[in-house]
């Protein structure tokens, strides 16, 4: 069989890289230029002022950066059973048995990365650098859906508790599940978007889209969770009825009681004009506004009487093991 012509070739080439180019852009592989946003575009956040009862005191906990590589593509919180449901990769800190066969049970015999003991369990989609090739390029999860790139472990990892600036809070119930966030939101609109993308050195500073940092500073997710707890249920159905978030003074809803506000923030060494972007399911593109973060509350009750006396009481903590 002779060989096809030269040009012949060249044209196959250009016909097959297009189909590649193609679906390596339906599948979300590269966000678009305009999810990108300078540091001077992005607005100041607005705190809610501390009321004459605030519980004003913070309370963090060393959890690690995920040193030991805890990755898989399971969500608990949302699928509880469903091995590999994510169709992307998470992050872990705090438990170190987080996946998809987790239970209450499992959950407290685990061991943690957290200092004082604390088993929770945190996580959130991995983000990664487009311009490296991942070691899961061909795996679910990673390439196979569209999340390609190398995994960036955070440069820092701060997970903090804060109180109420309209009054006291309560202590969250164990085994608590919530979500913040919506993995879904190019599709399903903005009403669950948390996402809050900055560059380090400016905490006050959060926008829906990536950030394009100077030199020095490298991108920054902070991953506020609804702080107001029905006082009944440690789950519902679609995983957010049983909490809500306080509205613009800080109060909770009617019927809702305040308990401590877990913010986690995020920090990432990456030079300036690196591409980036988080993992996500396919049909969400890698937008940045799909960005969200789970939590299991398995915290003993010691822990957490310790916890909101903290807050209560104003002050700053660190907890000791």
């Amino acid at each position: 069989m002779k060989s096809p012509p030269l040009l012949l070739t060249f044209c196959l080439f250009l016909v097959v890289g297009g189909i590649v180019a193609v679906r390596a852009t339906e599948s979300g592989s590269a966000p678009k230029a305009g999810e990108y946003v300078d540091l001077a575009s992005i607005p100041f956040s607005v705190e809610p002022p501390q009321g004459p009862d605030a519980s004003a005191g913070t309370f963090t906990v060393e959890c690690g950066r995920n040193e030991k590589g805890h990755y898989n593509t399971d969500n608990v919180v949302t699928s509880p059973g469903l091995v590999g449901g994510a169709h992307h990769t998470h992050d872990y800190v705090g438990n170190v048995s987080t996946n998809a066969l987790s239970t209450d049970r499992s959950l407290a015999a685990a061991g943690t990365t957290c200092e004082d003991g604390d088993r929770s369990a945190y996580y959130w989609p991995v983000l990664r650098r487009l311009d490296r090739a991942g070691t899961d390029a061909d795996a679910h999860g990673g390439g196979r859906h569209g999340n390609a790139g190398e995994i960036l472990r955070p440069s820092s990892v701060r997970v903090e508790y804060h109180g109420s600036p309209a009054g006291k809070v309560i202590p969250m119930p164990r085994f608590l599940r919530m979500i913040t966030g919506d993995p879904q939101a190019l599709t399903n609109g903005d009403g669950q978007v948390r996402a809050q993308w900055g560059c380090a050195g400016h905490p006050d500073r959060f926008a829906v889209e990536y950030p394009r940092c100077p030199a020095g500073l490298g991108p920054t997710r902070t991953l506020d969770f609804p702080s107001c707890w029905n006082g009944l249920h440690t789950d519902s159905e679609g995983h957010r009825a049983h909490v809500a978030f306080p509205g613009p003074d800080g109060a909770c809803p009617p019927r809702t009681f305040a308990v401590p506000r877990l913010r986690i923030t995020l920090t990432y060494d990456l030079p300036p004009s690196t591409p980036f972007a988080v993992d996500s399911f396919p049909r969400q593109k890698r937008h940045p506004k799909t960005d969200h973060a789970m939590f299991i509350n398995v915290m003993t009750e010691r822990r957490q009487a310790r916890l909101v006396a903290c807050l209560n009481e104003g002050r700053r903590c660190r907890p000791t093991p």
